[in-house]
């Protein structure tokens, strides 16, 4: 009782204060003139970010991926860490009674943020790939909502696929996948690797969904807190598992009207 007093004292608020602050920095980011860097726009073309690229030889493209990485963990901090709380509670009750409980709990969370980031990396890596074949074959530019219309179809076939639910699964039960996976031994390490090791079954529950910021734009804050409450409700609540397929046939419905308003 004394570990889950301390653990409601301070990690909690902890958490919630880093969560809040994460939400008011894009809200004040997107109301900035550098807003447009939230829409994966060209961190080299205008402001700080290109001197920045400009300084560094060879710069651009290293220096574009890790502000882009850091604008990414910083939407992951506020749309993900409040989906994580039942499994901070669910580790909690297991490392209960240590002295380094806050220090396992905080390498927990950091080994989740890091698989999330490394998702959004890569997320990164696809979608300059794909600016760059566009600017190369300007006539893809006016078929450009097929790709809307792809990964639309794309999230909404992919909440029906096996590997949705049983990724659906770890996420919804994070006290058996802790008693599972917690060894106890090298506990600094284990703790990372037990977030990480859970982050990468959020990023197989949740990555189709993510994609859908690079549909309705990465700086909508709107799409962003529905997303994530989307999200927050199939991974926590009861019923939760259910919205799996609604969700599903309300995104195939809405990839099917945009291409009939586009053909």
């Amino acid at each position: 009782m004394r570990g889950m007093s301390r653990h409601r004292r301070i990690f909690v608020p902890v958490v919630g204060s880093v969560v809040v602050l994460a939400w008011t920095i894009l809200w004040l980011w997107s109301r900035s003139p550098y807003g447009r860097y939230l829409d994966h726009g060209d961190w080299a073309s205008s402001g700080p970010a290109a001197v920045l690229c400009r300084a560094v030889p060879g710069g651009s493209p290293v220096v574009q991926a890790v502000l882009y990485a850091l604008s990414w963990t910083l939407m992951i901090t506020a749309m993900m860490l409040p989906t994580t709380l039942p499994l901070f509670n669910a580790f909690e009750r297991v490392v209960a009674g240590r002295s380094d409980q806050l220090r396992l709990l905080s390498l927990l969370c950091l080994g989740y943020i890091v698989t999330w980031s490394a998702f959004g990396l890569l997320a990164h890596g696809l979608h300059a790939l794909l600016l760059s074949t566009i600017a190369r074959v300007p006539a893809i530019s006016e078929y450009g909502w097929l790709i809307g219309a792809a990964t639309l179809a794309c999230a909404g076939a992919f909440q029906f696929s096996k590997l949705k639910y049983r990724c659906l699964d770890k996420c919804r039960t994070p006290l058996s996948f802790v008693i599972t996976h917690w060894r106890g031994r090298t506990t600094q390490r284990n703790a990372f690797a037990l977030g990480a090791h859970h982050g990468l079954y959020c990023v197989g529950c949740c990555w189709a969904l993510m994609l859908l910021m690079f549909v309705v734009g990465a700086g909508s804050l709107g799409w962003m807190l529905m997303l994530a409450s989307v999200m927050a409700v199939e991974k926590n609540i009861s019923w939760g598992q259910r919205l799996s397929a609604p969700l599903g046939v309300t995104l195939l419905t809405w990839s099917v009207l945009l291409v009939a308003s586009n053909a």
